[in-house]
């Protein structure tokens, strides 16, 4: 390939009038064509290179310098096991050769106030907020690096499924939870499936928010994907409810997700660990 105007239409499924005379080579070459990996071979990921990663994943800007993020490598096999039977379809634990929580955590600077001997005001909504970010921001910038590095990885948003459980395997203390896991490990096949995204008329605005013409982009992107990846039943959310189409497109799909409550409790459980969302 030679220009990254070609990776650019391979990630949207349309042509955009950039990156014709930028070669398809480096970082951005490596960020347009990058997909989650599933599926990994045996070999093992060595701690030197684990500990590298982690250095580059604190390498992440993070609000104010507070750095409120804590993440858990999870090596113990029994541990591992038991974070999968969680269900939900989280069996990466046991099957990645390197399995990671990344977790908001506003215990620490919470502590450390009780040390200095300062009050710590800011159990609230926008620590919430700043934790999640920092955490957000730290794990992209792993992914980054090991994906640049060769491994393939894929974030893992069933950790939070059974979010207590989680939290009492793992030790958590209050103030601490797990934002998303991460799947690490040295690809089986090294070309990912590019998924097509959303077109940037819809994503990206100018000045002003503007959806005036987002339902008819959504519905040829919508087309667009079918075509590229058609959804299987398999993959179809809550067929039970509404059955299974053989043109299941993006929107159906996510609008069907959204159509019944996902973990439910989760503000209950923020509030009983140390988290007031004032």
């Amino acid at each position: 390939m030679s220009s990254l105007k070609e990776l650019v239409a391979g990630r949207y499924g349309i042509e955009l009038d950039c990156g014709a005379d930028m070669a398809a080579e480096g970082a951005l070459a490596g960020i347009l064509s990058r997909g989650s990996q599933r599926h990994y071979t045996d070999e093992p990921v060595t701690d030197d290179l684990l500990q590298v990663l982690l250095a580059c994943a604190q390498s992440a800007p993070t609000k104010s310098d507070l750095q409120q993020y804590s993440i858990i490598v999870v090596k113990d096999a029994d541990l591992r096991q038991k974070l999968s039977d969680q269900g939900g379809g989280m069996d990466w634990p046991p099957k990645a050769p390197v399995f990671l929580v990344f977790c908001a955590d506003i215990h620490r600077i919470r502590k450390l106030a009780g040390i200095r001997g300062h009050d710590h005001q800011n159990d609230n909504v926008d620590t919430f907020m700043n934790g999640i970010i920092d955490a957000a921001v730290a794990m992209q910038c792993f992914i980054n690096a090991a994906e640049a590095a060769g491994l393939g990885t894929c974030p893992i948003s069933q950790i939070r499924n059974k979010i207590g459980e989680t939290c009492d395997l793992l030790g958590l203390p209050e103030g601490v939870f797990p934002i998303a896991g991460l799947a690490v490990g040295w690809p089986q096949f090294p070309t990912p499936r590019i998924s097509l995204r959303l077109p940037q008329s819809v994503v990206v605005h100018t000045d002003r928010y503007d959806e005036s013409n987002m339902p008819a982009d959504v519905e040829s992107y919508d087309q667009r994907r079918h075509e590229h990846t058609p959804l299987p039943e398999a993959k179809q959310r809550h067929v039970d409810k509404y059955g299974a189409l053989d043109y299941c497109p993006w929107s159906e799909n996510v609008t069907r997700q959204l159509s019944l409550p996902e973990r439910p409790g989760f503000r209950d459980f923020l509030n009983n660990h140390g988290f007031k969302l004032d």
